[in-house]
């Protein structure tokens, strides 16, 4: 189970940064960073991935309530534009950007700093399985992606968003050559593309 014994032994004002939606042929890419109360940290913090969708739930009710917390994106056109893993630094970026008091250390998860930091960081592999601070940013950065895409899905019904949240499932696979490509569609990804190519060929 992850703990706070790297935010200990730091010594100061950590958040802990995560991302979600990196795989995804549509949505945005998310990312939180979250500055935990050491008094004050909810039982169960874990990776998101491995809670129940009711855990996550309780786990990002607390957090909104006891945490400092700071949630933001990478838009689509951005992912086509810089790439995947450029966008979710810079979605990284803005989350802590947007902390109200500036942490003085960021703990990441993964193994690369997003290059646009101005604060000291430490990059941890599996972060989310180690820090509580990474934890509950995993938490919070997947409620609040999920929430987008469940938006979404009632403007694009046939997806299945509200469900697959944007992953190349069977149901969004046939939807995409059935239905097209929306403006919500990462056209970089290759399954998306090549739908795209397919539709040019068929009208040129």
């Amino acid at each position: 189970m992850p703990d706070f014994a790297f935010e200990t032994e730091l010594g100061c004002r950590v958040a802990g940064v995560d991302e979600v939606g990196r795989g995804p042929l549509a949505g945005p890419v998310t990312a939180a960073a979250v500055v935990l109360d050491p008094a004050r940290i909810p039982d169960g913090l874990n990776d998101s991935k491995k809670l129940t969708a009711r855990a996550r739930e309780r786990l990002y009710a607390e957090l909104m309530a006891c945490a400092e917390v700071s949630v933001a994106h990478a838009s689509v056109a951005e992912i086509d534009e810089l790439n995947i893993l450029r966008a979710s630094h810079l979605a990284m970026e803005r989350a802590l950007a947007g902390l109200a008091l500036a942490p003085e250390h960021a703990l990441i998860d993964g193994n690369m700093i997003p290059r646009g930091l101005e604060l000291p960081a430490t990059a941890l592999v599996k972060g989310d399985a180690r820090s509580v601070s990474i934890s509950a940013a995993s938490i919070v950065a997947k409620i609040c992606r999920d929430r987008v895409l469940v938006d979404l899905a009632q403007h694009h019904p046939g997806y299945g968003w509200e469900t697959n949240m944007g992953y190349g499932s069977k149901k969004h696979m046939s939807a995409l050559s059935h239905l097209g490509v929306t403006p919500h569609h990462r056209r970089s990804f290759k399954p998306v593309h090549n739908i795209l190519y397919q539709e040019k060929i068929v009208t040129d």
